[in-house]
């Protein structure tokens, strides 16, 4: 058995009702509600929330809102996995205890029902490891980054790195901040993520944005907007 799990809460202070935003017409929730439906892996896709906008626009996309969030796990200071536990303990009480449960953000418009059923494949087919997630590459070597100090100058992270060619630096990833594929048990547990229980999937940069922010906003609608106008 495996549900999906949408954290969505209010209070959004950066972008005002982000969770629903209109997003190139429509809710940015509906995009991970709808790849949840298109991707057949879930008997249940259930929105954590503790605001009554984003529950009536969750339920008319399709997904469940069968509890209210609980005040101590919708502040500024609630993680992903306070919200899994919450929602995994709730459905426990219930009977029904799953095996896997997925964490799609509300704001992934780029998540496509495949990626969801190809990152459970993964994790289904290796019983050693607890987690699959979605991943991509720094756009740029981490090994050259560098800090503007209060004066204003500049300094490396790690000027050792200064004069190495830019293909002879180990390539780095980050959480691309779409999904998050786990065995309930691991959650529960406290498993670590990023340790060695996980499996990486790859995605590729052109179909990873954080929306943090209403400049990240702008840049995400178009880029959804040009990648939907390709023929490929």
């Amino acid at each position: 058995m495996a549900i999906a799990l949408i954290p969505a809460r209010g209070g959004s202070k950066r972008i005002p009702n982000k969770n629903i935003k209109l997003f190139n017409g429509k809710p940015i929730i509906a995009y991970s509600i709808e790849a949840a439906r298109e991707s057949g892996c879930f008997e249940r896709i259930i929105v954590s929330t503790d605001n009554s906008d984003i529950a009536r626009v969750a339920v008319s996309c399709g997904a469940e809102v069968p509890f209210v969030r609980p005040a101590d796990i919708a502040d500024d200071y609630a993680t992903t996995i306070d919200v899994i536990k919450h929602a995994l303990n709730w459905l426990d009480v219930c009977g029904e205890m799953p095996e896997y449960i997925c964490a799609l953000y509300a704001t992934a418009p780029f998540l496509e029902a495949e990626t969801i059923a190809n990152a459970l494949l993964l994790l289904r087919q290796d019983v050693a490891k607890q987690y699959c997630f979605g991943v991509a590459e720094y756009p740029s070597p981490i090994q050259r980054a560098f800090k503007i100090t209060p004066i204003g100058n500049i300094e490396m992270f790690h000027p050792e790195y200064f004069l190495t060619r830019s293909q002879d630096l180990e390539k780095a990833y980050f959480g691309a901040g779409q999904f998050y594929w786990g065995r309930s048990q691991a959650f529960l547990n406290d498993v670590p993520l990023y340790s060695k229980a996980s499996i990486p999937y790859v995605l590729p940069n052109y179909k990873v944005q954080d929306i943090d922010s209403l400049d990240d906003w702008i840049r995400a609608e178009a880029l959804y907007r040009a990648i939907n106008s390709l023929v490929i």
